[in-house]
């Protein structure tokens, strides 16, 4: 099998990647830092002994984003299993006047998003099988500034994508953790000490259930402490105007 990775680098990307990588899957990299993907690349070659791809781009630029769709579609060397992980936290209000953030988000996390799966699906129809997993988030569900829009359009997306997909072997799951222990918060200059201990997740159990609910073609993933499964039906289920309630104290929390 081999799985491509955007993000694969840092945070639960690069957990992607030694999970898969530990299991024997060739592996094609995607990130911008090309020193750091390089070394990446290399540690999971020594390490594992499988073929790693180190393919560096900015997913917000349309050339390059165009290199990665080609790279899915490939006939020689496919990719089975297409991880849209890339992604950044937004601690900018949707009032700010540097758009620029909000257009890099988008460009991301929404655009990327859809024509990589795209491209994967096409070419993994073709096959017969394949897997898309793109990383939502438990915040999908609240209204935390436009992290939460973007996160839910992406659920939101998935589904629909499963929806075109059923039947062809080809399988899609939006991946919905909740807070887990990586970089992501600190590089966005998100506050996060008033947050008890008991929220977080580490990244290997969560990558672990994700992919393993990948497998079993779920199409919504809640990985992480069953008490998520939880709070996400409870997020369903209260009236919009106590989601927004609750969503407002969590994020003048953090700011």
């Amino acid at each position: 099998m081999r799985a491509l990775v955007t993000g694969g680098t840092a945070g639960l990307g690069a957990e992607f990647a030694r999970q898969l990588a530990a299991g024997g899957s060739d592996l094609v990299l995607v990130a911008r830092d090309e020193a750091r993907l390089g070394q990446v690349a290399e540690a999971l070659r020594r390490a594992h002994g499988v073929d790693v791809e180190a393919l560096r781009a900015d997913l917000a630029d349309e050339a390059d984003l165009a290199r990665v769709a080609a790279r899915l579609e490939a006939a020689d060397e496919p990719v089975d299993l297409l991880v849209n992980n890339a992604g950044f936290g937004l601690h900018s209000r949707l009032t700010s006047p540097d758009l620029a953030v909000h257009r890099n988000a988008i460009d991301v996390m929404c655009w990327a998003v859809l024509v990589l799966s795209g491209a994967a699906a096409g070419a993994m129809r073709g096959r017969g099988h394949g897997r898309i997993v793109n990383m939502s988030s438990l915040a999908s569900w609240t209204t935390q500034g436009h992290y939460s829009a973007i996160k839910a359009w992406v659920r939101s997306y998935s589904e629909v994508l499963a929806n075109e997909l059923r039947g062809t072997g080809v399988t899609v799951t939006a991946a919905c953790p909740g807070w887990v222990h990586t970089e992501f918060h600190e590089r966005a200059h998100i506050r996060t000490s008033s947050l008890p201990a008991w929220v977080w997740d580490d990244p290997e159990p969560v990558v672990r259930q994700i992919l393993a609910d990948a497998r079993r073609g779920k199409v919504i993933s809640i990985p992480g402490k069953a008490g998520w499964r939880v709070v996400q039906a409870a997020l369903k289920l209260a009236p919009a105007a106590a989601v927004r309630t609750v969503s407002r104290a969590i994020s003048s929390s953090r700011d």
